[in-house]
């Protein structure tokens, strides 16, 4: 007797979709958003390595490995603040008003090169008459011009100060040039990884703009960046000096710029996508 048969149908169970916007969150409209996500896949003046523009995409990605449970808040991120992604922007002439757009809001852009920052800084220039600029950087940044253009990245915070501010504050600081010293204030510069949070705090005013230049990380943890300087920051003083700007100052705004995405190593991406997570934690824990 021949044996029966069966053929039994199995049904794929379908996963749903990860939105393809920072933490995969379901989202709601801008106007009810406390933080807005701006991609700025800007890249023009890279000078070493090259990759900046693929930059926002792959945070944004990264992002959406981050597990969303915060143990400091007690809950997931996404139930507490409401956060929205932006359309990407990679016109320097749009981006200061795209970000005067939002100037109420907690605006995080994603670079793209450095030389986007002098641009997303202007509307807040206009509303605060003492803002100071909180830089993360490995490089000063303070050429007038470099390579011809006086809007590259190496001429970043030139700019900046062309617009008024006084304060520029920067960390991690392992790479300046001769010509950059008549703009130099060393009183504000904390060089590499041999800094106090609190002197860093004492330098700046009330109201802070971030500016994270990921080769301010050490390159050991962050070699996906274009021009790489061993001895900088490690995570956790990244972290550090994070939550510190975050509940003791205002923090109007902030970008993170420079990465360079490496093929098929996604663990950088993840990093800069986890500082932004718990930059936007520590804000609203403050």
């Amino acid at each position: 007797m021949m044996s029966e048969v069966r053929l039994v149908q199995t049904t794929k169970i379908k996963m749903p979709e990860i939105p393809n916007n920072f933490l995969g969150i379901a989202e709601g409209g801008q106007e009810e958003a406390e933080v807005l996500v701006l991609p700025v896949p800007f890249e023009a003046t890279t000078s070493y390595g090259h990759g900046t523009k693929q930059g926002p995409d792959a945070i944004i990605k990264a992002s959406q490995q981050v597990e969303l449970f915060d143990p400091d808040l007690g809950n997931e991120l996404q139930d507490l603040v409401k956060i929205t992604t932006l359309k990407p922007i990679a016109n320097r002439a749009e981006m200061a008003g795209e970000a005067e757009k939002f100037v109420n809001k907690f605006l995080i852009s994603l670079g793209g090169e450095h030389s986007i920052t002098p641009e997303l800084i202007r509307p807040y220039v206009k509303k605060y008459s003492n803002l100071s600029v909180l830089q993360i950087d490995a490089h000063t940044d303070l050429r007038d011009v470099w390579e011809g253009s006086k809007n590259s990245h190496a001429c970043a915070m030139r700019r900046i100060q062309e617009q008024g501010i006084d304060a520029i504050v920067q960390v991690g600081i392992r790479n300046t040039a001769k010509e950059e010293q008549k703009y130099v204030k060393k009183e504000n510069i904390f060089w590499g990884d041999k800094f106090d949070v609190g002197e860093v705090m004492k330098r700046l005013t009330h109201d802070v703009y971030l500016t994270f230049d990921v080769d301010g990380l050490d390159l050991s943890i962050m070699p996906a960046t274009g021009t790489p300087e061993p001895g900088g920051l490690s995570y956790d003083q990244a972290l550090n000096l994070l939550r510190a700007v975050a509940r003791e100052k205002n923090l109007v705004g902030a970008d993170f710029v420079e990465l360079s995405p490496i093929k098929g190593i996604p663990a950088y991406d993840f990093l800069v996508a986890k500082l932004i997570y718990k930059l936007i934690s520590f804000k609203f824990h403050a």
